[in-house]
């Protein structure tokens, strides 16, 4: 019964991600050739799109635990489809901005209804498994779309982008389809709204955990701009470190989450993603000096090892330390370090890369160790918390009465 869950879960991953492969390549071509909006423009409504969804990400996570994350889940995946469905009919800035907003809110919040419906239909030992298991078949899936949108952008037609855009918007309703499919989840009543808000250890690995996802736009941004700009390797090294990076990720991810089977080798993953990043961005500084191509391709070795021990560990870490009915509100707000990340990493990374070359590269990657390393002891801190705060409880529950103060040894 599990593998079958699995498989709809999966399968439901796939024709999102497929849409969405074709939508990232074209998106940013349709909205300036077709809709007619400046470079500033597009990038100012998207900012302002993810700093809306980073805030809806938590509440809408929440109802997924009132109302049940299956149920949330499909009117997400219909609402975004809707949403693409919008861009369609927008030509202007507004109705940009608007549509937008609504897209963004409804990608972050149907993540966080996912997380919550994997962590109902999945025993707690097999969550980060198969977590790598849907993100392996969502790399794969949109490796498939992008090549689609490849074929938009050598058209060039308005209707070549139409489509594309009317395919994402129907790969969003396929999904929802297929998650009907998946055995509904009841929700649970009586939870307080600011219950993740309260708990302060997890607002702050939420906080580190969004500063080392900075790694995200690497690759779709500045490391084009700085092959373009800061090395003399041929600009179809670009297209060679995406495939590099998601056929890694389709092949080994699984693996890596394998190695993950708690906090203590979770937050381990972490530290070390944090090392192997700093190495990777060192690496990537060097490709300004002297064989670009040798130095790009090892560094983005390194960026995507590191990104994959920075998933492992951090899907084992939001399960892990959320409270089992919660995990809607507390993956919504852990899922907003993503959001957070494509809103203020363009120009930020731009800025520390782009002005401050191979000093913005040790800068930014001794960001990511440092990160790393107080993700392990905040991990640490955060699980002695609930320790000492799930005695207290079994203590009032049993007596009444406050508990005794215990010393460190008894802890």
């Amino acid at each position: 019964m599990t593998r079958r869950r699995v498989l709809a879960l999966a399968l439901a991953q796939l024709t999102n991600s497929f849409g969405d492969g074709a939508y990232y390549v074209t998106s940013a071509l349709y909205f300036s050739r077709i809709v007619g909006l400046s470079a500033g423009e597009i990038g100012l409504g998207l900012t302002v799109a993810w700093a809306v969804g980073a805030l809806a990400g938590m509440p809408l996570g929440h109802l997924a635990d009132r109302f049940g994350p299956r149920r949330m889940a499909v009117a997400l995946a219909l609402v975004t489809a809707a949403s693409v469905g919008c861009f369609l009919l927008a030509r202007s800035f507004w109705a940009f901005l608007a549509v937008a907003c609504v897209y963004a809110t409804a990608q972050t919040g149907l993540s966080a209804a996912r997380q919550a419906l994997l962590a109902a239909l999945v025993q707690p030992a097999e969550r980060t498994r198969v977590r790598a298991v849907l993100q392996s078949t969502s790399n794969a899936g949109i490796a498939v779309g992008a090549a689609m949108g490849g074929l938009a952008l050598l058209a060039g037609t308005r209707e070549a982008f139409l489509a594309v855009l009317a395919m994402d918007c129907a790969s969003f309703v396929i999904a929802a389809l297929v998650l009907t499919r998946v055995p509904s989840v009841p929700g649970v009543r009586g939870e307080s709204r600011l219950e993740v808000l309260r708990d302060r250890p997890y607002a702050v690995i939420t906080l580190v955990h969004a500063v080392m996802l900075l790694n995200l736009p690497l690759l779709s941004l500045v490391i084009p701009l700085w092959i373009v700009q800061n090395t003399t390797a041929p600009a179809w090294m670009v297209s060679a470190l995406l495939v590099l990076n998601t056929l890694s990720v389709v092949l080994f991810q699984v693996r890596i989450a394998r190695r993950v089977n708690g906090l203590g080798s979770a937050s381990l993953a972490v530290r070390h993603a944090g090392f192997v990043m700093f190495a990777a961005c060192v690496v990537f500084g060097l490709s300004a000096f002297g064989a670009p191509a040798l130095f790009l391709l090892l560094g983005g070795a390194l960026q995507v090892f590191g990104e994959m021990l920075l998933a492992s560990g951090a899907w084992e870490i939001s399960f892990g330390l959320a409270p089992e009915g919660r995990h809607g509100q507390y993956q919504g707000f852990f899922g907003s370090g993503l959001a957070v990340a494509r809103m203020l990493g363009p120009a930020l990374l731009t800025w520390l890369i782009l002005g401050g070359g191979m000093a913005g590269w040790v800068a930014l990657g001794v960001v990511f160790a440092t990160s790393g390393a107080f993700m392990h002891r905040a991990v640490k801190f955060h699980d002695k918390t609930i320790d000492e705060r799930n005695f207290q409880d079994y203590v009032h529950d049993r007596t009444g009465a406050l508990p005794p103060t215990r010393t460190r040894s008894e802890r």
